[in-house]
Formats: C-alpha cells, structure tokens, sequence
C-alpha cells in the first residue's frame, strides 16, 4: 500500500469538491475504485509529470492519447507561444487552419474537406448531425463500448445481440426520446449487424454507422478486417454514411490513422487528440458531396467560437510535423513493443492486447474482442496492477477500460524499466 505522504494533494483535491463537481471536470480523474486519492500535477516533461506533492512518473497516460511526442515538447511548445504573441483566440479565420486543414486532407485520402471543432464529442456530434442532414435519414447505429463522446444520442445503453438492441439512455437528464433513433449492437459481431441492416425499416432509415476502427475507450479492441469490410459493404448498399471515429487512432497507429492500417475508407471520419498538439481541437471530414451541406453552403449548421483556433492549429501543426519523420512510426511501434512482446506469453488469468503505440492488459478474460467479452474482468486485480506500478513511480492510465500510451519521448531506459515492473507484478 502506497505510504508516500500526499498531504497537498488530498488537500487541493478536497478543497476542489467545495467548487467543482465531484472534485474534477472528468470522471476518471477521481481514482474512484482504486483506493488512491486523485493526482493533482504540477508539471509534464517529456515523458514524466510531477504531481504537486513532488513526486514524478514515467506516464502512460499521456493526456489519454493526445501527447504524440511527451509533454512539452520544445518544437510543439516553441510554436504555440508564438502564436499567442500574436494573440490567441479572434473568431475570425486565420491562415493557421488552412495550414492544418491541407495537412489533414493531404495525409488522409478518404478527406476531401474538413471543418475543425474543440473536442472529440463536438467532432462525432457534428459528423452524426451531418450524415442525418445528408441522408435525411434518422437512425444511427453505433456500437457497445465504443465511447464516442458525451453527447445525448451516445449515452445509450450497451445491448446483447441483435435480438435485445438497447434503446435506453444511459445518463440521468438524457430522455428516451433522444436516444431512441441509437441503436447500440456488439462490436466486431457481423451477423447480429447484417440482420439490422436487412431488416426492411433499417434499411429505410438507417442514416449513419459510426465505430472505432480501434476501439480504445473499452481497452485496446480491434475491429477485425471482416468486420470492418462488412460495415462498408452494408452501408454502401444501402446509402447509409459510414463514420470512423478515429480520435484517439488517428496518426497514432499510423499517419493516415486505422483506416490506413486496415485499407478501408469510411464516407466521414472524426479526429482529435493528437492533431491540437496538447490543446483543444479536434475535426471531422469526409466526402465533398457530403462536406458541402454544412453550413455556410448547406443547411446542417454548425459553428463555435474557438473552433480552430490558431495556437491549438499550431501545435497541431508542429505534431504532425515530428511525426512524419522518416520511420516513425516503425519506431513507435519497436518502443510499444519493448514492453508488450515480452509479456505476450507471461498474462496468465488475463490477456495483452496491443496496436502501435498502445496496450491494455486485462485480468481475468482470455480475449476481448468486444464490449460483452468484459463480463468478468477483474477490477480487484486492475486496482492491484495500479496500485504497484504508482509505487513503482509508474503511472497507467487509471481505469481498467482504458489504453496505455508510448510516446516518442519515452526512453529504452524508461521502457525497460516499466517492462520489468509488469512481469514483477505478473510473478507474484
């Protein structure tokens, strides 16, 4: 059990719950379940963060996905700062996004156009509102354990199967009138979504698929290549907007992002994390076609005042810049792989599961392929885990349903030494 003294971070974190909701503005950050009081941090470096009480980690957090090349990095940092020299937000356009928009298009071949928001529920959102707009269409299908953000027609209830979809709201203050054009079905299970998609009223109404091509909301679960052939098929035959949610995989597991890896192009896709460079912004894009009924040209409306703005267009700019480095991600993926190929063999009562620049370890299921496979995952063992690795001076992602993530700061020292503290932990 964790010993070190934390006295300044129990006391900010108490005095937060007199002014903020729960004591954080997101849930996960609250440690709830695993027996620790929250982090409250004072700075990022590279590829550690200091909390307030002194001490530092190795983090595998890494801001969940979004710090491509560690924390303050000097090129990423160098750029933003000059940018709010010459002032930070104006809504009004700059040239900044032009800048990144081409970047995008260029690096992603299924984008004609994209429009940029401040977060990845703005940008899935806005891309769902767009395939309605487009299709004229109501019906959205998603899938279990895929989180796409927090908006209303997202929080629907994770069904079992086709026969028993879920219609329900999963939020208090979200009514069943708003969520009862979602249909919620399993992940990677062709057959429960072909018979939806031939059924004579789907078929009729159904206006988008949205997935993540890598699930990483639920832990690190990859679509299959069949499954993902399967929803473009269906889709396309039936007139439907095929949506890839690539927030947290797109230039994380490569530069064209998932649909690269797999080599299936989706009609709209939506990005985030990873292109503000460690500030707000995320984007959607797709299809011209499509594209054009937004506003001010179409009729489906959309707007926000910091939507690309220009010290987030920056950063993003530099971080995208560093990663199309000659090799990079070949070199990203060798550093995922000094932790996770030698634990392949070694998670027993569990599994690893791993893509470039991410894993999850979970305990207590042999494989998870889908949201359902996560029935009997142990969250004792997790808090466990969790609880080693913080003594350890190791901080994972503080949730048995999340990702951990390597950076391009993080150091073959550093990486070997996390490595050996898994397999320490595997052995007892």
């Amino acid at each position: 059990m964790t010993t070190i003294n934390r006295t300044k971070s129990k006391k900010i974190f108490e005095k937060s719950e007199e002014v903020i909701a729960g004591g954080v503005n997101s849930p996960v950050r609250a440690f709830i379940g695993l027996g620790i009081d929250p982090m409250i941090v004072k700075k990022g470096e590279g590829s550690t963060i200091t909390d307030i009480d002194g001490r530092t980690f190795i983090d595998y957090c890494m801001s969940w996905g979004a710090l491509l090349h560690g924390h303050a990095h000097p090129e990423v940092t160098k750029r933003a700062i000059e940018r709010v020299k010459l002032g930070s937000t104006f809504g009004i356009a700059t040239e900044e996004e032009e800048w990144l928009a081409r970047e995008l298009v260029d690096g992603i071949s299924s984008l004609d156009k994209v429009r940029f928001v401040s977060s990845g529920t703005e940008a899935v959102m806005t891309a769902v509102r767009l395939a309605r707009g487009f299709t004229g269409r109501p019906i959205v299908i998603k899938f279990n354990g895929n989180y796409h953000g927090h908006a209303d027609p997202f929080l629907v209830k994770a069904g079992s199967g086709v026969s028993q979809v879920s219609q329900e709201s999963s939020s208090d203050g979200v009514p069943d009138e708003v969520v009862k054009h979602t249909l919620s079905l399993p992940y990677n299970a062709i057959e429960a979504f072909t018979k939806v998609m031939h059924d004579p009223f789907y078929s009729q109404f159904v206006a988008a698929v949205v997935l993540e091509p890598i699930g990483a909301n639920m832990g690190v679960v990859p679509a299959t290549l069949e499954f993902l052939e399967c929803v473009r098929y269906e889709t396309k035959r039936i007139g439907a907007v095929l949506i890839f949610d690539e927030v947290i995989s797109g230039f994380r597991v490569a530069f064209g992002g998932a649909q690269k890896l797999y080599g299936v192009e989706p009609d709209l896709s939506t990005f985030g994390k990873i292109i503000g460079g460690g500030f707000p912004a995320a984007a959607f894009g797709g299809k011209e076609g499509i594209m054009d009924c937004l506003a001010p040209k179409g009729k489906v409306y959309q707007a926000g005042t910091l939507s690309g703005n220009p010290v987030a267009m920056e950063a993003g700019l530099a971080t995208l810049e560093l990663a199309k480095t000659a090799g990079f991600y070949e070199e990203l993926k060798r550093k995922t792989e000094v932790i996770t190929k030698p634990l392949r063999s070694r998670v027993k009562g569990g599994c690893l599961q791993e893509t470039v620049g991410m894993f999850t370890i979970f305990f207590g299921v042999e494989k998870v392929s889908s949201f359902e496979d996560l029935k009997e995952l142990d969250k004792e063992r997790f808090k466990a885990y969790f609880r080693f690795m913080w003594d350890k001076g190791i901080y994972i992602s503080p949730s048995p349903y999340e990702a951990c993530f390597i950076s391009s700061a993080h150091s073959q020292e550093q990486l070997e030494r996390t490595r050996d503290a898994i397999l320490e932990f595997l052995s007892e």
